[in-house]
């Protein structure tokens, strides 16, 4: 019966949209035409990568997607590329920043809780290689431009070290837009603007940082070669809070009562205008006619903090769909199906792959990824090689009160908050977060508004829940109980997954990252000389004992 209803199922087929062409003609440094590059689609080695990564925008917030919010660029670079509408991430920044860079989920790299904090000795860890340093074998510059979030304890944690060969923008997870400060908590503040590995003290004009990030793409652009591959992630800090924005911006948005979400629409209007800005950079410079630009949300939205994710389920920070389903699309001259939407099963471990393969990198059998190469599922239409996602599974998140192995048939612990997906079905266990429908209403009026929210009371004590995404991609319908095969299927893959599971690293903060005992700044306080020290001393130690021992002995 389950595998007839599976059979059943199909996904939707590949739609198409009008294709529209972006005028203007290609000029070099200083306004010199620049000879035309071959047809749309012809295949040239080793493009030039652009990752552009926005933070905490929600899947409703886009043009293309029925948002009040204006985003003509990116409708636009949409329109002309593939959408991407089964695309998934992480419900938070540092898990889908860690999965991005590695093409591992977080269950294989020890970041299956939380964020990092900016206090806590933590960073990705250093034996994980990493997409920058994949392109750079193969040739390619490599830049990053905005948030990095994977952690800087230690000077070998930071950007430059992980194979970028710059880094201008900020370690942390958020901070004031203008002034690139960063509490962490009372008392705990400092600086947060880097270039390379120093404080950008020198480069801090005050500018509004998507501005000055959108800046430093166009200086970057300008100073390289185009006959020569270049690799671009750029990691915005919008739109995530705090909520500011140069007061032009809020111009189209007076009329939205809600202060949070008028001034989030007002990021997102900057976010959209700096976006093209980019994209004429890379027409301007040459770049444009080989290159693959690659646009994405990290997580859901924050509606308490303007975001929408209608008609999707819940938040950022959560297992239901509002919180990893994102905005996502790919814009190319090298797309061959241009103007299409893809539907097939995509997710962020996914870039790690197929980025390498089309820089053509190698990727070492001995790196076991959790990402697939899917670029003749984007550009062709070609079915995804994807069949499933590992949503998470984290062991140490605040259990479930009634959960339990008898929940989980004997199977799984259904205490522990974890979420997978296997072809049509989902499947969620513990605690998957604030599980609210927040419709458009809900921010029309001056102050944060719940009544409009739509809400469902389960029954005491649930801790699993089964849907059929395909079908139900709002999660209305609990099929847990009517097909508890697949929920006993489901959950055996989760321990099948739990089983290749790293230890968690989620340190306590340490008293040293306070950036008063670092001239003010957020950054590195680990010290390999300590380090060093106490190994020498330790091995001076070892080594008087063996003499002792030898005398001993004679």
């Amino acid at each position: 019966m389950v595998a007839a209803v599976l059979a059943g199922l199909s996904l939707l087929s590949l739609l198409t949209c009008g294709y529209l062409a972006w005028g203007g003609r290609r000029t070099g440094p200083g306004g010199t035409p620049l000879a035309e590059e071959p047809g749309a689609g012809a295949p040239r080695s080793q493009p030039h990568i652009i990752f552009i990564l926005a933070d905490d925008q929600g899947f409703r917030d886009v043009g293309y997607h029925g948002s009040e919010i204006r985003t003509p660029t990116l409708d636009k670079l949409a329109a002309e590329g593939v959408k991407l509408e089964n695309y998934y991430v992480q419900p938070m920044c540092t898990p889908s920043r860690s999965q991005l860079i590695t093409g591992k989920y977080q269950i294989h790299t020890g970041l299956q809780h939380s964020i990092i904090r900016p206090t806590q000795p933590n960073c990705l860890p250093l034996d994980n290689v990493t997409l920058p340093q994949k392109l750079k074998e193969v040739g390619y510059s490599t830049h990053m431009v905005g948030k990095w979030h994977l952690g800087f304890y230690r000077r070998e944690c930071m950007p430059t070290q992980r194979g970028f060969d710059s880094f201008f923008g900020s370690l942390l997870g958020s901070g004031d837009y203008y002034t690139h400060f960063k509490c962490d908590s009372p008392g705990i503040c400092g600086y947060d603007l880097y270039e390379n590995d120093n404080a950008a003290w020198d480069h801090d004009t005050g500018i509004y940082s998507t501005q000055m990030y959108t800046q430093k793409v166009q200086q970057i652009l300008a100073a390289h070669d185009p006959g020569k591959p270049i690799f671009l992630y750029l990691a915005y800090q919008a739109v995530h809070s705090p909520l500011q924005a140069p007061g032009r911006y809020f111009e189209h948005y007076r009329s939205i009562n809600n202060i949070n979400r008028r001034r989030y629409a007002a990021m997102l209007a900057c976010l959209d205008e700096a976006i093209n800005n980019v994209t004429l950079a890379l027409k301007k410079y040459g770049y444009y006619d080989n290159s693959i630009i690659i646009y994405s949300s990290d997580n859901g939205g924050q509606p308490m903090a303007g975001g929408s994710n209608w008609p999707l389920r819940g938040s950022k920070g959560t297992y239901w769909e509002g919180g990893i389903r994102a905005v996502g699309f790919v814009h190319s001259p090298l797309l061959k199906n241009k103007g299409s939407v893809c539907k097939e099963l995509v997710h962020i471990t996914d870039w790690f792959p197929t980025l390498i393969t089309l820089a053509e990198g190698r990727i070492d059998e001995d790196i076991q990824l959790d990402g697939y190469d899917i670029w003749e599922t984007i550009s062709e239409g070609r079915r995804s090689p994807r069949v499933d996602i590992l949503h998470n599974i984290d062991p140490i998140y605040t259990k479930a009160k009634n959960g339990s192995w008898a929940a989980g048939y004997g199977i799984w612990n259904t205490a522990i908050q974890s979420a997978i997906r296997v072809n049509h079905w989902k499947l969620l266990t513990g605690n998957p977060g604030y599980s609210d429908w927040v419709p458009p209403q809900a921010f029309s009026n001056a102050g944060p508004n719940r009544w409009h929210n739509e809400r469902v009371s389960w029954s005491a004590g649930k801790t699993v829940w089964l849907f059929n995404i395909t079908a139900d991609p709002y999660e209305r319908v609990d099929l847990s109980a009517r097909y508890p095969d697949v929920v006993k299927q489901l959950l055996r893959r989760l321990s099948q997954f739990n089983k290749t599971a790293v230890p968690v690293r989620y340190p306590p903060k340490d008293p040293r990252s306070n950036p008063k005992l670092n001239g003010g700044v957020w950054g590195p306080w680990f010290k390999e000389d300590e380090k060093k020290k106490k190994s020498d001393k330790s091995k001076g130690a070892n080594k008087q004992k063996k003499n002792k021992n030898k005398k001993k002995a004679n």
